[in-house]
């Protein structure tokens, strides 16, 4: 299991949300490119990228900012918020974007993650957001009919790289992430799952440790690390002990 370092980009700098709420933001580097690097110095293995502005839009609207963060680092980086045509996925795979993580388009046009997967394989990533086990889409803005277990099952047979897992109602909180519908859900899909959402210590780092046979194949660390309740270095280490 690994740990992703989250840089969350607003209006050019990098903040993080409380509950996915735009109004509940805190700025924590106006230079994402210098916090990318910091992450990767810390150690680092897969740096997690979100365009929030992008997510609330429906268009790219950080590409400044990202193109800049990819140029910076030299580990591998996942980009998500925005991102709702071929076109457009292609666009930051050439930017230097490793994998391209699909969210609100995946529950409205599944046809297009088929496609997407079939023309950049190993290169597609899910992100699942959930309310009370059911589907979020546009910026967290709306709630679906539809489980998160039905919407997985469905990525996984289009052959997606893996599953981000988000509990919007831990995320940003510092309350630990929702270990049992995060395990859940690892254990209805045959590909890897990464825990997003509401990591505060090391202890929960070990819970999700606990759980990695089920399919959980890294957590992304975001306000935990930018407040100091997690050194990444640290945490880094303990996965790897």
């Amino acid at each position: 299991m690994i740990i992703l370092p989250a840089i969350d980009l607003k209006a050019g700098h990098c903040v993080r949300l409380e509950q996915g709420l735009m109004d509940k933001d805190t700025v924590y580097n106006d230079d994402p490119a210098a916090q990318a690097l910091q992450w990767q110095e810390q150690g680092g293995e897969l740096l997690h990228i979100v365009d929030l502005d992008g997510a609330f839009a429906g268009v790219p609207k950080n590409k400044a900012a990202i193109k800049s963060i990819v140029e910076a680092i030299d580990i591998p980086s996942e980009l998500g918020g925005g991102i709702r045509d071929l076109p457009t996925i292609e666009a930051y795979l050439e930017l230097g974007v490793d994998r391209v993580i699909l969210g609100t388009v995946a529950k409205e046009n599944p046809a297009l993650v088929a496609e997407a997967c079939q023309k950049f394989p190993g290169q597609i990533v899910v992100g699942i957001d959930a309310k009370d086990g059911l589907v979020a889409v546009r910026g967290w803005a709306d709630v679906t009919e539809k489980k998160a277990s039905e919407m997985a099952k469905e990525m996984e047979g289009f052959g997606v790289e893996a599953i981000i897992y988000t509990d919007i109602a831990r995320d940003g909180m510092m309350q630990g992430p929702n270990i049992e519908a995060t395990r859940a859900l690892a254990e209805a899909i045959n590909i890897p799952v990464i825990a997003s959402g509401g990591l505060s210590s090391l202890d929960d780092i070990r819970r999700l440790m606990e759980i990695e046979s089920c399919g959980i194949s890294g957590v992304i660390a975001g306000k935990a690390i930018y407040s100091g309740a997690i050194d990444l270095r640290e945490a880094v280490a303990l996965t790897k002990s």
